[in-house]
């Protein structure tokens, strides 16, 4: 891979630059190595991480240098993988019992993003169900994540030429809302929400990205903006508290946001202040779109009352950097994700159509 240059070692990990002409893939399989854009530098800092055990991976994702449920799902693969080359059992009982262990520690990381068990489980069943020698097991495995994330790129386009056929007819050029991050970074390569409005630029009827901060790690004001600005987007950063206020003036014309979970009835978890920008829209009358593999689709799940919140450290709500905004004494909350209901989504776009959520149940057949 072109551009890669070592910059500096550190503990767990080793610290690499790359070259800003690289196209945005976050999670890169290179020689015998995964590399991961390290996204909690972004934007100021363009750095990549590399991860070569299955340990520094679960760091990695828990810590968010590597986020997006898609993207989650991608690099767990890999680190299933990279947990199995270091694996010396050489019978296929002992193997694949160590191998359980790899999943445990790689599953405990992000409870709330599906797509983590999913690749997690579709790796350990590639595991079981080979027929190969339990030496050979191992490039089965890497051979898999490969697949999961060629897969992957080819989904996010085809959510992003559903979601095109289902946006507003009118006007012509369409300002739509996004919450988080939900392009290159989260995915393999394109885009959940960001892929469909790169669909719509790419089909000339984009007008304007307005991009919530989304507090408190300002995935939007970091991310979002970042790659809009790569990919020549015009993008408005605006406050999570002023969507309403622009719904208002008219200025959005449809809101589009990805998903961590979906629930078979269409509850949606996504980043906090999903809910919040669901009820304004459906206040305003404005569409209000979730774009999401059907990986993402938990039909184990009723409703989203079983959809498990993640909660996280308390300094990225009263801390700014090395700054604390708020006086000694205070308690604090943060859930990482909250839930839309269903009644509030206009239509839910996966790779295979754009469907109500009552109708989600109908694309059950394609989940493997």
């Amino acid at each position: 891979m072109e551009g890669v240059q070592q910059m500096i070692a550190g503990v767990g990990y080793d610290k690499v630059t790359i070259s800003m002409e690289t196209k945005v893939y976050p999670v890169i399989w290179h020689e015998d190595r995964v590399l991961l854009i390290d996204q909690t530098r972004l934007s100021h800092e363009y750095a990549i991480v590399e991860i070569k055990r299955y340990k520094d991976m679960a760091r990695a994702i828990a810590t968010m240098i590597v986020r997006g449920a898609p993207a989650i799902g991608i690099a767990a693969a890999y680190g299933m993988y990279l947990g199995a080359r270091d694996i010396q059992k050489s019978d296929r009982d002992g193997f694949l019992a160590e191998l359980k262990g790899v999943a445990e520690i790689l599953g405990n990381t992000r409870p709330t993003a599906v797509n983590l068990f999913w690749a997690i489980e579709r790796m350990l069943k590639t595991a079981r169900e080979t027929s190969v020698s339990v030496s050979e097991i191992p490039q089965v495995l890497l051979a898999a994540a490969q697949q999961i994330q060629a897969e992957d790129l080819n989904t996010c386009q085809a959510i992003g030429d559903h979601g095109l056929a289902v946006l507003p007819k009118t006007p012509e050029q369409l300002n739509i809302l996004t919450h988080c991050n939900t392009g290159s970074l989260a995915t393999a390569g394109y885009g959940t929400a960001l892929g469909v409005i790169r669909s719509c630029k790419a089909a000339q009827r984009l007008g304007r990205v307005y991009a919530d901060e989304t507090r408190p790690r300002l995935q939007g004001a970091k991310l979002t903006t970042w790659e809009c600005v790569q990919d020549q987007i015009p993008v408005t950063l605006i406050a999570d508290n002023m969507a309403a206020h622009c719904m208002k003036l008219g200025l959005i014309h449809a809101a589009i946001v990805g998903a961590d979970r979906i629930a078979a009835n269409g509850d949606t978890a996504n980043k906090i202040g999903t809910y919040n920008v669901a009820l304004v829209a459906r206040a305003h009358n404005i569409p209000f779109f979730v774009a999401a593999p059907l990986s993402t689709v938990d039909f184990r799940l009723q409703s989203g009352e079983g959809i498990p919140i993640e909660e996280r450290d308390p300094k990225e709500v009263y801390q700014i950097g090395s700054t604390a905004i708020c006086p000694p004494g205070v308690e604090f909350y943060n859930p990482a994700f909250d839930v839309t209901p269903a009644e509030l989504i206009t239509a839910i776009i996966t790779e295979h159509g754009a469907v109500a959520p009552g109708d989600l149940k109908n694309l059950m057949v394609h989940q493997c």
